[in-house]
């Protein structure tokens, strides 16, 4: 066998053997492996938990003041500033009233006028009545009569403030009848007298007309 030989054999024989050390290592490792995890497992069942709660430690004590130290005043106090904050204003209800119809005054009447004053009394005003009537046929004249005398007498009679008359002016007619036609309506004839504008009575005067008829 030469040397070449020799020496590749030498070198299979080394192989085989390192193979086989590594093969019987695995196998047992993993026995070992094995029995070792069960020998625990086992121990792991049988063990009781107990937690042990450890002591809080003690309050750190502070440390004392230092001495010699100055007092030194707190700072001011400083009121943070005020902030104003411009609220809106509340909504302005507009609330519409009735409208109400407006209510006409009461009418008032107005006061009566006073009473006009008295209306002043221009002319006088007979009391008797009509003056034709104050003479009648028994007061003819005799002389009128012998004569046949008619007519109409026309007369201005003067009323003073008594109402009586205190003239007469007569015309047209004859002269028998004229001075009769006076005498009686002096006689006989009352008057209201006229008033002047404060109601006094005054004197004034009147007309009238008598006419004289014989009786057939």
């Amino acid at each position: 066998m030469s040397y070449a030989q020799r020496k590749e054999l030498s070198g299979n024989r080394t192989m085989s053997i390192i193979f086989t050390a590594i093969v019987v290592g695995g196998l047992m490792y993993a026995i070992v492996t094995g029995l070792a995890y069960n020998v625990i497992k086992k121990t792991a069942e049988n063990l009781k938990v107990v937690d042990v709660e450890e002591p809080p430690p003690p309050p750190e004590k502070p440390p004392p003041p230092p001495k010699d130290m100055p007092k030194v005043p707190p700072p001011p106090m400083t009121p943070p500033p005020l902030v104003r904050v411009n609220a809106a204003p509340p909504p302005i209800q507009v609330v519409e009233s009735p409208v109400i119809p407006p209510v006409a005054p009461p009418v008032i009447a107005p006061p009566r006028p006073p009473a006009p004053p008295a209306p002043r009394q221009a002319e006088p005003k007979s009391l008797v009545g009509s003056l034709q009537g104050l003479i009648g046929s028994d007061d003819y004249p005799p002389a009128a009569l012998d004569n046949n005398e008619q007519g109409t007498v026309s007369v201005t009679l003067t009323v003073g403030p008594s109402g009586r008359v205190t003239g007469c002016s007569p015309s047209g007619g004859p002269s028998s009848l004229q001075t009769a036609t006076c005498r009686l309506l002096t006689s006989r004839a009352r008057f209201s007298p006229a008033q002047d504008g404060n109601g006094n009575p005054v004197t004034s005067t009147t007309s009238a007309r008598i006419t004289w008829r014989i009786a057939e």
